[in-house]
């Protein structure tokens, strides 16, 4: 180690080391940086003090303060969840019918509706409640049980065949073809009048023609004599270009032969009254909701035998 020295060229002094020819100068630090460097270190002592910093055996140092972030986020969490209570008893007290005459309930009525068919609903319908083969599309205005507020809030109440609810929706089409109801060949035939219904099949063709008996006598009880359905007895629209199970030939065979019956959970057994509620106003904003039926206090809802195939 070499003895401090000045530096010639810069006239500091070195600090006594060198390496290989190579020497460092004793350059003292900026009086701005030291004040800085001071102001933390003070800054530091005074956070640990006031504020939860020394982690113990089963806990930490609770700081002068006592503030914690999981305390202030319990905080924040009651003060909402205080506001939040004071909407939901004012929707639950509303009957439902009523909610679009509230327009600030009526909103946050599909706020928190929407939050809940994430949590519950996405799973089968879709995140964006369009559906897919099996499963209805919520967006669209064909509703096998009915499409208003009331309606919806029914069926997500007590569901559709869902066993241990005694007013569950309730709907059973024969398996025509798998108990020998109708011959295939009788089948092929009613599918493809049922087709021609909705423009898929030539309304003349053979086929159609010999269906349209075969419709009469054992279909059109349920379906109507046009095929539009009848919300009653959850009787899809056939008429229509929505299907639930597919609008194909083979698609409308399968369905007559082995029919289909379809399970949506009871939701009254597992959701509270206001959460369903919002949840059947979010469905009914989507874009298909109707109007009230007659006697609910709005309009008159749309004739039984509209389009009603998808829910």
């Amino acid at each position: 180690m070499a003895d401090k020295r000045l530096d010639q060229a810069t006239g500091i002094e070195t600090v006594g080391h060198e390496w290989d020819g190579i020497e460092e100068l004793n350059t003292p630090l900026p009086r701005w940086w030291l004040y800085t460097f001071y102001a933390t270190i003070v800054f530091a002592i005074g956070y640990v003090v006031v504020y939860p910093a020394v982690p113990l055996a089963h806990s930490g140092t609770p700081g002068l303060w006592k503030w914690s972030s999981r305390g202030a986020l319990a905080a924040e969490t009651a003060g909402a969840e205080q506001a939040r209570a004071k909407t939901l008893a004012a929707i639950a007290a509303l009957p439902i019918e009523e909610l679009p005459g509230k327009p600030e309930l009526m909103q946050a009525a599909i706020a928190g509706g929407k939050a809940a068919f994430r949590v519950n609903c996405v799973q089968c319908h879709g995140s964006g409640a369009a559906g897919s083969k099996g499963y209805p599309n919520l967006n669209d205005d064909d509703w096998l049980w009915g499409g208003d507020l009331k309606a919806i809030e029914t069926t997500i109440t007590h569901g559709i065949r869902y066993p241990g609810d005694d007013t569950t929706r309730q709907s059973l089409m024969p398996s025509f073809g798998h108990d020998g109801i109708l011959p295939p060949g009788q089948v092929e035939d009613v599918a493809s009048y049922v087709r021609s219904l909705s423009g898929r099949v030539a309304p003349g063709s053979a086929a159609a023609l010999r269906g349209a008996g075969i419709f009469a006598a054992n279909c059109a009880v349920c379906h109507g004599p046009d095929g539009k359905g009848g919300r009653q007895v959850g009787a899809p629209n056939l008429a229509d270009a929505i299907w639930l199970y597919g609008g194909n030939q083979a698609d409308v065979v399968a369905s007559v032969t082995n029919a289909h019956a379809g399970v949506m959970p009871a939701w009254g057994q597992r959701l509270d009254a206001v959460t369903i509620k919002m949840l059947a106003t979010y469905v009914h904003s989507l874009g298909g909701g109707e109007k009230f039926a007659p006697g609910q206090g709005a309009a008159p809802a749309a004739d039984a035998t509209a389009p009603a195939a998808a829910q």
